[in-house]
């Protein structure tokens, strides 16, 4: 069977990915919370690993993958990463309100147009859904993550995109909060620290608050003339 082949199958089997998979995906690139990166699709395997773990990537379209030479599984590494900054860009944007980047717009646009199709081919009842892959596999798993938050902008439903407010984390996640308020990915840990961060900034001004303040130096006598 070619890559081109309509499979007939039900719908859901299309490889659908969540919103939360996007944001899973995102956050593949994250600060330890101190502000310093860690990596986690360090090599192609990581990256077709995850894909194939979220269901997004057949494992028979995988191995080939991961049997790349060195130079090409680091061609395609890079450019795993480079959708996943454009996405990253992309929510950073419509979080901040501002205009996304063009190159980013252009990655993400890119690896849109990769997915597979949807049609109807004939069986045995009548037709049946089908769904044919137009591109590379990776390709199209990776438009499949990118689908959901595509699916967010278009519907409208941005107000509950958020980025950590803490700048040593930056998670993206979705404010599912009853007040829609949310600023910390999580209150057990960036929201914590912050928490502790006020704390002891004010206990710090109450101490500068309450010092005695230095005692003014007389001025030297004159002596004897």
């Amino acid at each position: 069977m070619t890559a081109s082949t309509p499979v007939a199958t039900r719908f859901e089997h299309r490889h659908a990915a969540t919103l939360d998979d996007t944001f899973d995906f995102l956050n593949t690139a994250e600060l330890d919370g101190g502000g310093h990166p860690i990596e986690h699709l360090v090599t192609l395997v990581d990256a077709t690993g995850w894909l194939e773990g979220r269901g997004l990537l057949h494992p028979t379209k995988r191995r080939p993958l991961d049997a790349s030479p060195r130079a090409r599984a680091e061609e395609l590494m890079a450019h795993v990463r480079a959708v996943r900054s454009g996405l990253r860009e992309v929510v950073e944007a419509v979080v901040a309100g501002r205009p996304v980047d063009a190159q980013a717009l252009a990655t993400v646009n890119a690896i849109l147009r990769a997915r597979s199709a949807v049609e109807l081919v004939p069986d045995q009842g009548g037709v049946a859904l089908a769904h044919r892959h137009v591109g590379d596999p990776l390709d199209d798993a990776l438009a499949a993550v990118a689908e959901p938050l595509v699916a967010v902008i278009a519907a409208g439903d941005i107000d509950r995109l958020r980025i950590c407010a803490n700048d040593g984390c930056r998670w993206v996640f979705q404010d599912s909060s009853r007040t829609g308020r949310r600023r910390w990915c999580s209150m057990a840990s960036c929201g914590n620290r912050a928490k502790a961060a006020r704390h002891r900034e004010r206990k710090r001004a109450a101490a500068l608050a309450g010092a005695p303040a230095l005692a003014e130096v007389p001025p030297l006598s004159p002596g004897p003339g």
